[in-house]
Protein backbone atom coordinates (compact mmCIF):
# COMPACT_ATOMS: atom_id res chain seq x y z
CA UNK A 1 0.00 0.00 0.00
CA UNK A 2 1.81 3.72 -0.81
CA UNK A 3 1.86 6.13 1.58
CA UNK A 4 1.06 9.90 1.56
CA UNK A 5 2.21 11.98 4.92
CA UNK A 6 2.16 15.83 5.80
CA UNK A 7 1.00 16.53 2.18
CA UNK A 8 -1.67 19.75 1.29
CA UNK A 9 -3.88 19.19 -1.26
CA UNK A 10 -6.07 21.82 -3.30
CA UNK A 11 -6.22 21.23 -6.58
CA UNK A 12 -8.98 19.22 -8.55
CA UNK A 13 -9.87 15.85 -8.09
CA UNK A 14 -5.91 15.72 -6.21
CA UNK A 15 -6.08 11.76 -5.76
CA UNK A 16 -8.21 10.76 -8.60
CA UNK A 17 -9.12 7.08 -9.52
CA UNK A 18 -6.07 6.11 -6.28
CA UNK A 19 -5.84 2.50 -5.55
CA UNK A 20 -4.42 0.72 -2.18
CA UNK A 21 -3.48 4.54 -0.58
CA UNK A 22 -2.97 5.22 2.70
CA UNK A 23 -2.90 8.99 3.67
CA UNK A 24 -1.84 10.45 6.80
CA UNK A 25 -1.70 13.63 8.37
CA UNK A 26 -2.73 15.47 5.39
CA UNK A 27 -5.07 18.85 5.05
CA UNK A 28 -7.25 18.97 1.66
CA UNK A 29 -7.33 22.70 1.74
CA UNK A 30 -6.26 25.98 -0.56
CA UNK A 31 -6.42 28.63 -2.47
CA UNK A 32 -7.39 26.33 -5.68
CA UNK A 33 -10.29 25.54 -3.90
CA UNK A 34 -10.19 21.82 -5.65
CA UNK A 35 -13.02 19.82 -5.23
CA UNK A 36 -13.23 15.99 -5.33
CA UNK A 37 -10.47 14.93 -4.03
CA UNK A 38 -10.73 11.30 -3.83
CA UNK A 39 -13.00 10.59 -6.54
CA UNK A 40 -13.59 6.66 -7.84
CA UNK A 41 -10.65 5.29 -5.48
CA UNK A 42 -10.93 1.75 -3.84
CA UNK A 43 -9.06 0.61 -1.02
CA UNK A 44 -8.59 3.76 0.56
CA UNK A 45 -7.24 4.31 4.54
CA UNK A 46 -7.54 7.99 5.95
CA UNK A 47 -5.93 8.98 9.07
CA UNK A 48 -5.75 12.14 11.12
CA UNK A 49 -6.62 14.38 7.89
CA UNK A 50 -8.29 17.53 7.56
CA UNK A 51 -10.55 18.74 4.61
CA UNK A 52 -11.85 21.86 3.95
CA UNK A 53 -13.21 21.53 0.55
CA UNK A 54 -16.20 20.17 -1.25
CA UNK A 55 -16.81 16.63 -2.39
CA UNK A 56 -14.45 14.72 -1.45
CA UNK A 57 -15.51 10.91 -1.07
CA UNK A 58 -17.59 10.75 -4.02
CA UNK A 59 -17.91 7.34 -5.62
CA UNK A 60 -15.35 5.10 -3.76
CA UNK A 61 -15.04 1.19 -2.61
CA UNK A 62 -13.19 0.25 0.33
CA UNK A 63 -12.98 3.35 2.33
CA UNK A 64 -11.64 3.70 6.11
CA UNK A 65 -11.76 7.24 7.71
CA UNK A 66 -10.27 7.73 11.17
CA UNK A 67 -9.39 10.28 13.36
CA UNK A 68 -10.20 13.14 10.86
CA UNK A 69 -12.14 16.44 10.49
CA UNK A 70 -14.60 17.73 7.76
CA UNK A 71 -15.36 21.24 8.30
CA UNK A 72 -18.63 23.15 7.53
CA UNK A 73 -17.14 24.18 4.33
CA UNK A 74 -16.52 20.15 3.55
CA UNK A 75 -20.16 20.22 1.44
CA UNK A 76 -21.60 16.54 0.65
CA UNK A 77 -18.91 15.04 1.82
CA UNK A 78 -19.81 11.18 1.11
CA UNK A 79 -22.02 10.26 -1.60
CA UNK A 80 -21.94 6.91 -4.11
CA UNK A 81 -19.89 5.47 -2.11
CA UNK A 82 -19.95 1.73 -0.65
CA UNK A 83 -18.11 -0.27 2.02
CA UNK A 84 -17.16 2.29 4.60
CA UNK A 85 -15.66 3.28 8.05
CA UNK A 86 -15.58 6.11 9.85
CA UNK A 87 -14.36 5.93 12.91
CA UNK A 88 -13.72 9.01 15.67
CA UNK A 89 -14.02 11.43 13.23
CA UNK A 90 -16.24 15.07 12.48
CA UNK A 91 -18.72 15.50 9.71
CA UNK A 92 -19.66 18.91 10.01
CA UNK A 93 -20.59 19.88 6.13
CA UNK A 94 -24.32 19.36 4.90
CA UNK A 95 -25.49 16.85 3.72
CA UNK A 96 -22.54 14.53 4.44
CA UNK A 97 -23.57 10.70 3.69
CA UNK A 98 -25.70 9.92 0.60
CA UNK A 99 -26.90 6.68 -1.52
CA UNK A 100 -24.30 5.05 -0.03
CA UNK A 101 -24.04 1.21 0.68
CA UNK A 102 -22.48 -0.59 3.89
CA UNK A 103 -21.23 2.07 6.22
CA UNK A 104 -20.29 1.65 10.01
CA UNK A 105 -19.32 4.63 12.51
CA UNK A 106 -18.32 4.86 15.58
CA UNK A 107 -17.23 7.64 17.64
CA UNK A 108 -18.48 10.41 15.59
CA UNK A 109 -19.66 13.99 15.82
CA UNK A 110 -21.92 15.17 13.39
CA UNK A 111 -23.06 18.66 12.41
CA UNK A 112 -24.85 17.54 9.28
CA UNK A 113 -28.09 18.70 7.58
CA UNK A 114 -29.58 16.17 5.61
CA UNK A 115 -27.59 13.43 6.49
CA UNK A 116 -27.59 9.98 5.29
CA UNK A 117 -30.13 10.16 2.82
CA UNK A 118 -31.46 7.00 1.16
CA UNK A 119 -28.15 5.05 2.43
CA UNK A 120 -28.31 1.17 2.63
CA UNK A 121 -27.23 -0.13 5.41
CA UNK A 122 -25.51 1.89 8.11
CA UNK A 123 -24.69 1.01 11.73
CA UNK A 124 -23.74 3.50 14.11
CA UNK A 125 -22.64 3.20 17.58
CA UNK A 126 -21.87 6.17 20.43
CA UNK A 127 -21.96 8.70 18.35
CA UNK A 128 -23.25 12.19 18.28
CA UNK A 129 -25.59 13.68 15.48
CA UNK A 130 -27.13 17.53 15.01
CA UNK A 131 -29.40 17.71 11.95
CA UNK A 132 -32.24 18.35 9.92
CA UNK A 133 -33.69 15.36 7.61
CA UNK A 134 -31.55 13.18 9.03
CA UNK A 135 -31.51 9.86 7.91
CA UNK A 136 -34.35 10.37 5.58
CA UNK A 137 -35.73 7.22 2.91
CA UNK A 138 -33.04 5.26 4.67
CA UNK A 139 -32.94 1.21 5.12
CA UNK A 140 -31.53 -1.19 7.31
CA UNK A 141 -30.22 1.46 10.24
CA UNK A 142 -29.00 0.02 13.24
CA UNK A 143 -27.87 2.69 15.81
CA UNK A 144 -26.71 1.60 19.24
CA UNK A 145 -25.74 4.76 21.86
CA UNK A 146 -26.96 7.50 19.44
CA UNK A 147 -27.66 11.02 20.72
CA UNK A 148 -29.15 12.85 18.03
CA UNK A 149 -31.31 16.37 18.05
CA UNK A 150 -32.82 17.76 14.91
CA UNK A 151 -36.21 18.63 13.04
CA UNK A 152 -37.75 15.64 10.64
CA UNK A 153 -35.18 12.61 11.43
CA UNK A 154 -36.15 8.98 10.14
CA UNK A 155 -38.56 10.08 7.98
CA UNK A 156 -39.72 7.20 5.28
CA UNK A 157 -36.93 5.01 6.72
CA UNK A 158 -37.37 1.08 6.67
CA UNK A 159 -36.13 -2.37 8.26
CA UNK A 160 -34.55 -0.58 10.95
CA UNK A 161 -33.32 -1.15 14.94
CA UNK A 162 -32.50 2.02 17.44
CA UNK A 163 -31.12 0.74 20.66
CA UNK A 164 -29.98 3.17 23.89
CA UNK A 165 -30.67 6.14 21.72
CA UNK A 166 -31.61 9.64 22.84
CA UNK A 167 -33.48 11.47 20.39
CA UNK A 168 -34.60 15.23 20.85
CA UNK A 169 -36.38 15.19 17.52
CA UNK A 170 -39.60 16.66 15.94
CA UNK A 171 -41.97 14.99 13.13
CA UNK A 172 -40.01 11.65 14.09
CA UNK A 173 -40.39 8.22 12.41
CA UNK A 174 -43.04 9.55 9.91
CA UNK A 175 -43.88 7.09 7.20
CA UNK A 176 -41.25 4.26 8.83
CA UNK A 177 -42.02 0.68 8.43
CA UNK A 178 -40.69 -2.31 10.00
CA UNK A 179 -39.13 -0.84 12.83
CA UNK A 180 -37.96 -1.57 16.50
CA UNK A 181 -36.93 1.31 19.18
CA UNK A 182 -35.52 -0.13 22.38
CA UNK A 183 -34.22 1.44 25.59
CA UNK A 184 -34.45 4.84 24.20
CA UNK A 185 -35.20 8.26 24.91
CA UNK A 186 -37.64 9.99 22.17
CA UNK A 187 -38.58 13.01 22.57
CA UNK A 188 -40.60 16.13 20.35
CA UNK A 189 -43.93 16.72 18.77
CA UNK A 190 -46.14 14.54 16.74
CA UNK A 191 -44.30 11.22 16.57
CA UNK A 192 -44.09 8.37 13.91
CA UNK A 193 -47.60 10.01 11.99
CA UNK A 194 -48.31 7.34 9.23
CA UNK A 195 -45.74 4.71 10.51
CA UNK A 196 -46.18 0.96 9.96
CA UNK A 197 -45.18 -1.83 12.01
CA UNK A 198 -43.30 0.09 14.41
CA UNK A 199 -42.42 -1.23 18.13
CA UNK A 200 -41.36 0.81 21.45
CA UNK A 201 -39.96 -1.71 23.78
CA UNK A 202 -39.29 -0.15 27.16
CA UNK A 203 -38.70 3.41 25.98
CA UNK A 204 -39.25 6.92 27.43
CA UNK A 205 -41.69 8.69 24.81
CA UNK A 206 -42.39 12.64 25.12
CA UNK A 207 -44.35 14.93 23.68
CA UNK A 208 -47.56 16.52 22.31
CA UNK A 209 -49.75 14.29 19.68
CA UNK A 210 -47.33 11.24 19.23
CA UNK A 211 -48.18 8.14 17.47
CA UNK A 212 -51.32 8.85 15.44
CA UNK A 213 -52.72 7.56 11.87
CA UNK A 214 -50.20 4.35 12.58
CA UNK A 215 -50.69 0.72 11.57
CA UNK A 216 -49.66 -1.95 13.91
CA UNK A 217 -48.32 0.25 16.14
CA UNK A 218 -47.12 -1.46 19.37
CA UNK A 219 -45.61 -0.33 22.62
CA UNK A 220 -44.14 -2.74 25.16
CA UNK A 221 -43.52 -1.23 29.18
CA UNK A 222 -42.82 2.24 27.54
CA UNK A 223 -43.66 5.56 29.64
CA UNK A 224 -44.80 8.45 28.15
CA UNK A 225 -44.57 11.82 29.36
CA UNK A 226 -46.85 15.22 28.44
CA UNK A 227 -48.16 12.97 25.63
CA UNK A 228 -51.72 14.66 24.92
CA UNK A 229 -54.29 13.88 22.10
CA UNK A 230 -51.83 10.50 21.67
CA UNK A 231 -52.72 7.48 19.11
CA UNK A 232 -55.45 9.37 17.07
CA UNK A 233 -57.10 7.05 14.50
CA UNK A 234 -54.22 4.14 15.03
CA UNK A 235 -53.71 0.78 14.89
CA UNK A 236 -52.34 -0.24 18.83
CA UNK A 237 -51.47 -2.45 21.24
CA UNK A 238 -49.78 -0.41 24.15
CA UNK A 239 -48.90 -1.24 27.91
CA UNK A 240 -47.70 1.97 29.43
CA UNK A 241 -46.17 2.44 32.72
CA UNK A 242 -47.06 5.62 33.92
CA UNK A 243 -50.19 8.15 34.03
CA UNK A 244 -50.90 9.76 30.26
CA UNK A 245 -52.42 13.10 29.61
CA UNK A 246 -54.93 11.78 27.02
CA UNK A 247 -55.60 9.61 24.66
CA UNK A 248 -57.73 10.30 21.68
CA UNK A 249 -60.37 8.11 19.11
CA UNK A 250 -57.72 5.12 18.98
CA UNK A 251 -59.15 2.88 15.52
CA UNK A 252 -58.71 -0.22 16.91
CA UNK A 253 -56.57 -2.75 20.02
CA UNK A 254 -55.67 -2.36 23.32
CA UNK A 255 -53.72 0.42 25.29
CA UNK A 256 -53.02 -0.62 29.29
CA UNK A 257 -52.23 2.48 31.34
CA UNK A 258 -52.49 3.09 34.83
CA UNK A 259 -54.17 6.39 34.99
CA UNK A 260 -55.38 8.57 31.94
CA UNK A 261 -56.43 12.51 32.22
CA UNK A 262 -58.31 12.48 29.21
CA UNK A 263 -60.12 9.89 26.73
CA UNK A 264 -61.67 11.59 23.72
CA UNK A 265 -63.77 8.78 21.87
CA UNK A 266 -65.87 11.01 19.75
CA UNK A 267 -65.87 9.61 16.14
CA UNK A 268 -68.10 6.35 15.28
CA UNK A 269 -65.11 4.19 14.23
CA UNK A 270 -62.84 4.72 17.12
CA UNK A 271 -62.99 0.72 18.51
CA UNK A 272 -59.52 1.17 20.47
CA UNK A 273 -60.14 -0.51 24.37
CA UNK A 274 -58.66 1.48 26.82
CA UNK A 275 -57.92 -0.47 30.27
CA UNK A 276 -57.62 1.80 32.96
CA UNK A 277 -55.52 0.81 35.93
CA UNK A 278 -56.63 -2.88 37.10
CA UNK A 279 -59.55 -3.86 34.83
CA UNK A 280 -58.82 -6.42 32.10
CA UNK A 281 -59.86 -5.79 28.67
CA UNK A 282 -62.92 -7.07 26.85
CA UNK A 283 -61.54 -9.67 24.85
CA UNK A 284 -59.33 -11.11 27.54
CA UNK A 285 -56.48 -12.59 26.77
CA UNK A 286 -55.36 -9.55 24.43
CA UNK A 287 -51.57 -8.73 23.36
CA UNK A 288 -51.53 -5.87 26.17
CA UNK A 289 -53.24 -8.30 29.17
CA UNK A 290 -51.31 -11.33 28.59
Amino acid sequence: MQMIKNKTFDEERALYAAQNLFVQDCAFDGPADGESAFKECSDITVDHCFFNLRYPFWHDNGLKLTNSEMTGLCRASLWYSENVEINDTKLHGIKALRECANIKMRGCDIISSEFGWSVRGITMEDCTASSEYFMMRAERIDFRHVHMKGKYSFQYITDSVFENCVFDTKDAFWHAKNIVVRNSVVKGEYLAWYSENITFESCKIIGTQPLCYCKNLKLVACEMVDTDLSFERSEVEATLTAPIVSIKNPLSGCICVPEVGELIMDIENAHGEVIVGNKVCKNEPCDCCA
